[in-house]
């Protein structure tokens, strides 16, 4: 039986959880705040990757990265992969995606190819006469760039020329030498890279997050006059790094009055032993590169000033004020079209974000809590109950099973998510004791995976006699290292067998048996 009859997916890109005003003082997000008072917020939301392909392809598909293929950055989801919205298709229910897709690369081979790879992207003739089919969806509308990155092109940028912008390729860089491909037409700019706390000069009313919402609320519009049920996503790129907004936003917090994480000195003296490169000038992660493998997220320094730092968590301060503004235009709509009560809204992030903590920038290869924890919320007025903040432990890769749920279809066998609606809907306190995130950033000298429950995070590193092991009751900060501890060495055994017993849990069963043999 149906709960809902729409859903509007709303998702930022690399937020961490406390960026938000009702979990944090320092940062205003109204908007936010007030979908946390009419529903449900979970504190103990994971990610199944701290990254943005098999995240994404895993809210797509309602599958692990191991599961449905996108493993790592730089690889994509494969065409034929059922996805949800095959579902939503069967079941008459309208799809459209606005904004990020990150599905694939930036750059296609013969074997491998990607409709978000340049020089494609930069077509925009191609990208008037497509905007429907994309993994199924009825309706998209894309882009690919986050701040001023040279991707920028698709829909986005059409968008803006039709709203007199001829010039909008000044506002984001030139194409990197690596991403300079013969036939793109739009490769040059004269802009230049910010340094940290600059504003971004492009006009506020081109800015994407204006591009995402207007686009959004217009496919609405479109539903709810031709009275069909919707699966509708709004996909934001912020606040995801280079820290960097437009005015009034870019000064509106002052860097001398923001929290700015710091290093523990010696913290890192029982992590892995690649943790301890992040403090260094040039640190050398060559042990890790194989074939078949690219560029490291995160395997570079992390060193920066307080001041820089300091600045650019005043950017992105900024960065998340002015999304939440515009995620306040695309509720405000809900509720004039009469929508609010029949529709299920969830926020979410892709996964978290480095600011600091720990001594480490933006991501990818540290499993701390700052990374993998993300914000999730939830509101159906009737539904979903209001002002609950709960600890239930929760992973977006349920997000596709859940949604088919809460709209009374079918949840295909191939989805090894878990329907997570009984706690959305107050009728359960949880459905999982565990998350399990994946990370194979390298096909296997970079490859790890952690189990997280109610009160322990274990992490295991493919082909290494090291580990992670903490305790994050006693020790949230995860500062203490218990992989080697002589006194958690039963503890790490029971944890490790659990691991693998949740790891057997979640195979994918296409079929029941149906008979002997």
């Amino acid at each position: 039986m149906a709960t809902s009859q729409n859903v509007l997916f709303i998702t930022t890109d690399q937020q961490h959880y406390m960026a938000m005003g009702y979990l944090n003082p320092e940062v205003r997000t109204p908007n936010l705040d007030r979908l946390v008072s009419q529903g449900m917020a979970f504190h103990r939301a994971y990610t199944p990757n701290p990254t943005c392909t098999p995240t994404r392809a895993s809210w797509l598909t309602g599958q692990y990265p191991s599961q449905h293929g996108a493993y790592s950055l730089g690889t994509k989801l494969m065409e034929d992969r059922p996805t949800i919205n095959d579902a939503l298709f069967a079941g008459g229910v309208k799809s459209a995606l606005v904004g990020k897709a990150h599905f694939q690369p930036l750059l296609e081979t013969d074997e491998y190819t990607s409709l978000e790879s340049y020089p494609l992207l930069h077509d925009l003739d191609f990208w008037r006469t497509n905007r429907s089919g994309f993994y199924g969806f009825d309706r998209v509308e894309l882009a690919r760039n986050h701040t001023d990155e040279s991707h920028v092109g698709q829909h986005y940028a059409i968008w803006m020329e039709e709203r007199g912008l001829a010039n909008w390729r000044d506002y984001f860089l030139p194409n990197q030498p690596s991403q300079t491909v013969e036939g793109d037409p739009l490769t040059e700019s004269k802009h230049t890279r910010r340094k940290p706390g600059q504003a971004w000069e492009i006009p506020a009313e081109y800015h994407y997050n204006a591009w995402i919402a207007d686009r959004t609320n217009a496919f609405m519009r479109s539903f709810a006059e031709a009275g069909d049920r919707f699966f509708l996503w709004a996909s934001f790129f912020d606040p995801h790094p280079a820290y960097m907004v437009p005015e009034p936003y870019a000064s509106m917090y002052d860097p001398a009055k923001v929290t700015v994480p710091e290093h523990v000195p010696g913290e890192f003296d029982d992590k892995p032993p690649y943790f301890r490169k992040a403090l260094e000038e040039k640190p050398d992660f060559s042990e890790f590169v194989e074939p078949g493998g690219n560029a490291i997220h995160g395997a570079g320094s992390h060193l920066s000033s307080h001041e820089d730092r300091a600045k650019n968590i005043a950017a992105m301060y900024g960065m998340m004020t002015m999304l939440d503004d515009y995620i306040g235009k695309i509720l405000d709509q809900l509720d004039d079209l009469g929508l609010t009560d029949q529709t299920l809204v969830c926020f979410t992030s892709d996964h978290g974000d480095f600011f600091g903590q720990h001594g480490l920038t933006k991501k990818a290869i540290h499993h701390y809590e700052d990374l993998i924890r993300i914000p999730l919320v939830v509101r159906q007025p009737g539904v979903v109950p209001q002002s609950v903040v709960t600890d239930a432990i929760q992973s977006t890769v349920d997000l596709a099973p859940t949604f088919l749920s809460a709209l009374g279809l079918p949840v295909p066998r191939e989805m090894s998510g878990i329907d997570a609606l009984p706690v959305w809907t107050g009728a359960a306190q949880s459905v999982r004791d565990h998350a399990i995130v994946e990370n194979q950033h390298q096909p296997t000298t970079m490859n790890m995976r952690s189990l997280v429950t109610d009160r322990y995070k274990i992490t295991v590193h493919f082909n290494r006699a090291y580990g992670e092991l903490y305790d994050l009751e006693s020790d949230p900060r995860e500062l203490v290292n218990l992989w080697d501890a002589p006194d958690a060495q039963s503890l790490k055994g029971e944890l490790l067998l659990r691991f693998m017993h949740a790891e057997m849990g979640r195979a994918v069963l296409p079929m029941p048996r149906i008979a002997v043999a």
